[in-house]
């Protein structure tokens, strides 16, 4: 039976269980290197006064900011938690008897966009900042769910790229929070055992030069890795992923060109349709790709790679954490994703319910400034602010000199940090992968439908993975089709 590294839905970033066997119990309740020295600080100062992680008290409760999101998946008590304690700390010492909470809503990505959607349209929950994914943005702004913010709370330090998911209809609707972009990950225990002399493609290589590599790993009469299947995986599954890669193939396919317009007006051609599938059809054929990859989200795809099934995987910057728990640096490579790569992502906004929006406009502030974006990067997230990875007095406010030893996870001094980090803390690929990475990226079609669009987009490309899939053609005036009757022409 395959093992599985257990995800709390199918949309991108919430992981929990295992990989490999040996990561359980490191990715529930702990926070890595500086997040949890964070944690400790936090404790200290923070007279242990407030709810933590996991409160039940009714939204809304009085002199309450009540913060909804989806899991966080630094775990139980993670970097989030940690940033909304600090805010309430600072709260005590200004003697206000107002204070913030995390609510974490359950299920998947599209079950928490429903649960917020129907939570803010019938007021049955009395939510002050709503985390919604980048996509989100245009329905909830298009709806009046959400009130327009300063524009000075999102500044020229934002990375221009992120900054950009925040706005609707000229106006600015939410705080970039935490970022995503798709990268590549690859096994240098592979490659070697293949004999290619140079592992390190942390400069980037194109889709041909992808193959050309696995066709090394699986060359005639060269013993296979232990538990090697094909070349790569990723995430075709029948949900937002294979929306995902599907954006990323034919954007790559057709030079960046959109689906849509700036105002959500569908805009792409039949010709640009069937670019796009002939690429997302080169990169996902059978002789390069695991099997299981069709029916694959994030958590099953991680531990197919981490198995060592596949050489190389699409994911999202939390696996480089996730992923060095079980695997050295001597086994684990992370590189650009050839082509384009899309943009993902949780933005904070103010409800338009809210009854304390000066408060709630602080504390969103508080969560996205230079030292809170700082600290979800060393605690394995990827940082909105361009400071976080190039300033190095920027920190997440706990002293600690470069190159000291994490915080113990074991009493046998066993260190609850694997990630590799740089000089000044960082995780070690943060500013020369992970940055350049966001700058590049790429979004999403931007529309209020953008739900529509994506049920619509992966049901269509599901034939393409079917036992007789239909031509590139015949798919894309299907697609065309399908989107014409979802989407505003």
């Amino acid at each position: 039976m395959r093992r599985r590294l257990r995800t709390s839905g199918r949309g991108h970033g919430w992981v929990q269980g295992r990989v490999h066997g040996r990561v359980q119990g490191r990715l529930s309740g702990r926070v890595y290197g500086y997040g949890l020295a964070l944690a400790l600080l936090l404790t200290a100062c923070s007279g242990g006064g407030q709810a933590g992680p996991g409160a039940t008290a009714t939204p809304g409760a009085s002199g309450d900011i009540v913060v909804a999101s989806g899991r966080d998946v630094t775990g139980k008590g993670g970097i989030r938690q940690q940033l909304i304690d600090a805010w309430n700390a600072q709260q005590d010492r200004e003697h206000s008897d107002v204070h913030a909470r995390l609510v974490e809503l359950p299920g998947s990505a599209d079950q928490q966009r429903s649960q917020l959607l129907g939570a803010l349209q019938s007021g049955s929950a009395q939510y002050d900042v709503v985390n919604l994914d980048v996509t989100w943005v245009p329905e909830f702004a298009a709806a009046h769910l959400i009130r327009p913010l300063p524009d000075a709370l999102v500044g020229a330090d934002v990375i221009k790229s992120v900054a950009s998911t925040a706005r609707w209809g000229g106006k600015l609707y939410a705080v970039p929070f935490n970022s995503d972009v798709g990268l590549l990950y690859y096994r240098r225990d592979h490659l070697k055992q293949a004999h290619v002399q140079d592992t390190d493609l942390s400069k980037g290589i194109t889709w041909r030069q992808l193959r050309d590599l696995i066709d090394a790993v699986e060359a005639p009469g060269r013993s296979r890795p232990k538990g090697y299947e094909k070349g790569w995986t990723t995430q075709l599954g029948p949900y937002e992923g294979r929306t995902v890669n599907g954006i990323e193939a034919f954007l790559s396919a057709t030079d960046g060109v959109g689906l849509t317009d700036e105002n959500g007006r569908y805009t792409a051609t039949v010709q640009q349709l069937t670019d796009g599938i002939a690429e997302l059809r080169a990169r996902t054929q059978g002789a390069y790709t695991l099997g299981d990859a069709v029916r694959s989200d994030e958590g099953e795809s991680l531990t197919d790679f981490a198995d060592g099934r596949t050489a190389f995987l699409r994911h999202w910057p939390y696996a480089y954490r996730t992923l060095h728990q079980s695997l050295t640096d001597a086994q684990l490579g992370v590189a650009p994703l050839p082509g384009r790569a899309v943009l993902g992502g949780q933005n904070l906004a103010l409800a338009g319910s809210s009854q304390q929006a000066d408060k709630a406009r602080e504390l969103i502030r508080f969560l996205t400034s230079r030292e809170s974006e700082r600290c979800l990067l060393d605690a394995g997230f990827a940082a909105t602010r361009e400071s976080a990875y190039t300033a190095d007095d920027v920190t997440c406010g706990v002293a600690r000199t470069p190159g000291a030893a994490s915080p113990s996870a074991s009493p046998s001094g066993e260190s609850a940090d694997r990630m590799p980090r740089d000089d000044h803390g960082r995780p070690a690929y943060a500013r020369t992968i992970l940055l350049p990475a966001l700058r590049r990226a790429v979004q999403r079609p931007r529309t209020p439908l953008y739900g529509a669009f994506t049920q619509t987009f992966a049901t269509e490309l599901g034939t393409l993975f079917s036992d007789d899939p239909p031509g590139d053609a015949e798919l894309a005036a299907e697609l065309d089709k399908e989107l014409r009757k979802v989407l505003p022409g």
